[in-house]
């Protein structure tokens, strides 16, 4: 912490209101109400660039698209990349909130919206104690993390070369399974290798009463489900989490016809690069193998295709140690819990991969207390990030953002 005690000056220092947005929790409130689909984030980015430009950042749009990039230069030091994700999802609120998205099919049902209100009342306190840190700040406000394609947008777009390449990279999000005033914090792989596959199994039609006339794609993609999941168990190291997921499975158009084709939408997850490659050409080899043993012709064998891949994101061991003392010490240690890492997917871990970058993401317990304390700590009985009834508790959850992120911000910069 470089001398600095941060608990008692983040409880009373962090800004509750600063011109332009005024008050983070009515800033959170209005994203809340607004929100935007992937690379369609003008609005929030725009807020994002005026909250930033009023702190006394220098503020670049339009980069990777809808991106924001915030410097403030600040002395010599480390240069420290901190990230907050703007795109909602395509899912209809069913919260019943007062301030629920007035945007059709479309929601802040993942909590980017407090990701925004946090990653300003950061900037915010940052740009207030200039005297207390040294180096430079480099805050990102990127797009279309929920297609896991803004971070590579920003980097594609030459965000190292155009401004800075950072020693550190931090980022924090909302957690639905801790509740709010708690943080959470893992140790190396703390999110998962993710690829979509869309698998196209193809047989030969012929009616229903007839099978021997045809060659069934149904009964070809029921085999390959079942034997997908034994390369996790007969295939796949149990010290090495993986999983596979066949999400949906369509095909057939009525009771009495064999249909031609049947269509299968694969998640496949992993944290260790090896593993992920071992698992996608294992899928590819499953599928041709089991077309071949049910008489397939090579001009029909399946067809697989990968799309929306995403790399592990890894928290490195020193930062992570640095700012899990930094947390503690901030918030006091029974707010700080270690968790287990994630199977979901994240793109955060684009800004450092093959970098020589530290970097630590970091969770924030989003779940009102009143909610955590009725389902007994069973997540089950919460809802979850995606849901359309996810709705954190802003004020404790937004304020607890701010507070852990500029507690980590100043572990890397302070003095």
């Amino acid at each position: 912490m470089r001398g600095i005690t941060l608990s008692l000056l983040l409880i009373t220092a962090v800004p509750t209101s600063a011109a332009p947005g005024g008050d983070l929790v009515t800033l959170y409130t209005d994203l809340h109400t607004n929100p935007e689909l992937a690379f369609a984030e003008t609005r929030s980015a725009a807020i994002l660039a005026a909250e930033a430009r009023a702190a006394g950042f220098s503020v670049t749009e339009k980069v990777g698209k809808t991106g924001v990039v915030a410097m403030l230069v600040n002395g010599p030091g480390p240069v420290l990349l901190i990230r907050t994700d703007m795109d909602a999802l395509p899912v209809p609120e069913a919260t019943g909130l007062p301030y629920a998205s007035k945007i059709p099919n479309t929601m802040h049902a993942c909590g980017h919206d407090i990701h925004m209100a946090g990653w300003v009342g950061t900037a915010r306190w940052m740009a207030a104690n200039k005297a207390k840190w040294s180096g430079t700040l480099m805050m990102i406000a990127q797009p279309a993390e929920e297609i896991v394609g803004g971070a590579k947008a920003m980097l594609d777009d030459g965000l190292y070369a155009k401004f800075a390449r950072p020693t550190h990279a931090l980022a924090f999000h909302d957690s639905a399974s801790l509740p709010a005033g708690q943080v959470g914090i893992t140790d190396g792989y703390a999110l998962a290798n993710v690829d979509s596959i869309d698998l196209t199994v193809r047989g030969i039609g012929s009616h229903g009463s007839e099978p021997q006339n045809g060659i069934d794609p149904i009964v070809i993609a029921a085999r390959i489900v079942g034997t997908l999941q034994t390369l996790i168990s007969r295939e796949n190291d149990p010290r090495q989490p993986a999983v596979i997921t066949v999400g949906s499975f369509h095909a057939g158009s009525k009771h009495n016809i064999i249909g031609d084709e049947a269509k299968l939408l694969i998640t496949v997850r992993s944290y260790d690069p090896k593993v992920r490659a071992r698992l996608l050409d294992g899928i590819r080899r499953v599928a041709k193998a089991e077309a071949e043993a049910a008489g397939v012709p090579e001009a029909l064998l399946p067809i697989v295709t990968t799309s929306q891949p995403s790399a592990s994101t890894f928290n490195t061991p020193k930062l992570t140690a640095t700012v899990t003392t930094a947390l503690e010490t901030a918030l006091g240690k029974d707010r700080v819990v270690r968790i287990a890492a994630s199977m979901a997917a994240e793109d955060f871990g684009a800004f450092s991969r093959d970098q020589p970058i530290e970097s630590t993401i970091f969770w924030v317990g989003a779940q009102p207390k009143s909610v955590w304390d009725a389902a007994g700590g069973d997540i089950r009985k919460l809802p979850g990030l995606h849901s359309a009834k996810f709705a954190p508790d802003p004020a404790p959850t937004i304020r607890t953002a701010v507070e852990a992120m500029t507690a980590a911000a100043m572990s890397v910069v302070g003095k």
